[in-house]
């Protein structure tokens, strides 16, 4: 079997949700805060902040992105190992042992800083983690049985979620079952997560979030499966097929929404935001393949490839070296050297300082084929 040749569009897209994430050092929130009533820098800071509950800003669409990314993937990588002899066997070891190291690394990442280990499983890496073998097992079924997995996960999930007892909060009547609180997600995890060697009980995610959130974004990334597939398979029609799948998402979504079935809700991972975001995502997909396959608008990518090449570093760089280089620029520079344009501003030039440090230790892993791949 052939080699497949790496898509562009992918690695410009990871790249750009990469940049998203790895922007929050611009602390745009703090900026906004010091400068009330200005309405630029308060539409920045929406878009750099997660929503309180129901919406959706561009920083909400960093986790769905990186877990759709996961799917678009997964069909090249399978063809590259394939094409070097690889056995199914070996590829589904080496999937069982990809999701262990990303949960792992998961919960590595969160507990810097803290007293002990700090067992929890709702960030991105040990989201994904959780899924992916399964993800990897539907990779070599026929479409049928991937849509028919979807199908079943978004309805399980919002059945039990639909049947368990509703409290009061954001939303009212039916949908109140998706309040934030003593929610079905949230009694799991008074169970599971308390199995674990605590400081202290667990009672609440202060953010909702949750570990049974990995089954619904086991179906963004199924999503994104289906996108890499055709992105494999059906050139001729595939801006078509994404841009009518990116629509039909975000219709879906919407009218879950506002028919009081379902609501679009991040920290919890409805099946309603499943649908939403990952429309979002084709769209996004879309863009970029346009730009980058078909127009062949390349140089311009090119920072964000250099980013979206190595992921997984530019997740733990982002993680381990922020307070690095703040600490060098105020021991070298002075404790306000970037405040030289006012005061306000001065977390975001720092921040700028920073993203660009965190580019450049990229590109120079970019430029020796330093890839760290998990």
């Amino acid at each position: 079997m052939e080699k497949p040749n790496r898509n562009v569009a992918i690695d410009a897209y990871r790249g750009f949700v990469m940049l998203l994430m790895m922007a929050e050092v611009l602390e745009l929130s703090r900026v906004s805060k010091a400068l009330p009533g200005n309405v630029f820098w308060s539409f920045l800071a929406f878009h750099q902040t997660h929503s309180a509950w129901v919406g959706c800003s561009l920083h909400d669409t960093i986790q769905p992105g990186f877990s759709f990314l996961v799917g678009v993937a997964l069909p090249y990588s399978i063809a590259s190992r394939l094409a070097r002899g690889e056995t199914f066997r070996k590829l589904f070891a080496h999937a069982l042992w990809r999701g262990l190291l990303l949960v792992a690394l998961g919960i590595f990442l969160r507990s810097l800083n803290a007293p002990r280990t700090y067992f929890t499983f709702e960030d991105t890496l040990t989201q994904i983690g959780l899924g992916y073998p399964l993800l990897f097992l539907l990779a070599w079924r026929p479409p049928k049985w991937q849509w028919t997995a979807l199908g079943v996960i978004l309805f399980a999930y919002w059945l039990a979620w639909a049947l368990y007892p509703p409290i009061p909060g954001v939303f009212s009547g039916f949908l109140a079952h998706w309040n934030k609180g003593n929610n079905f997600g949230n009694a799991f995890d008074v169970w599971f997560l308390n199995l674990f060697p605590r400081v202290k009980p667990f009672v609440q995610n202060d953010g909702g979030y949750l570990t049974l959130s990995f089954i619904p974004t086991l179906g963004t990334m199924i999503l994104g499966l289906a996108a890499g597939q055709w992105m494999r398979t059906a050139q001729s029609a595939l801006m078509r097929r994404l841009i009518a799948a990116g629509a039909i998402g975000i219709a879906a979504g919407l009218l879950l929404h506002f028919a009081g079935i379902c609501p679009i809700v991040k920290r919890i991972w409805t099946p309603a935001w499943t649908l939403f975001s990952a429309g979002l995502c084709f769209l996004f997909l879309a863009a970029f393949y346009c730009a980058t396959e078909l127009k062949l608008w390349r140089r311009w990518a090119f920072p964000l490839v250099v980013i979206g090449m190595n992921s997984i570093a530019a997740y733990l760089i982002a993680h381990l070296t922020e307070r690095f280089f703040i600490d060098t620029f105020r021991i070298h520079l002075g404790a306000h050297f970037f405040a030289f344009a006012g005061t306000p501003y001065e977390p975001f030039f720092r921040g700028l300082a920073v993203l660009a440090g965190y580019w450049l230790i990229l590109w120079w892993m970019y430029r020796r084929k330093l890839f760290l791949k998990i």
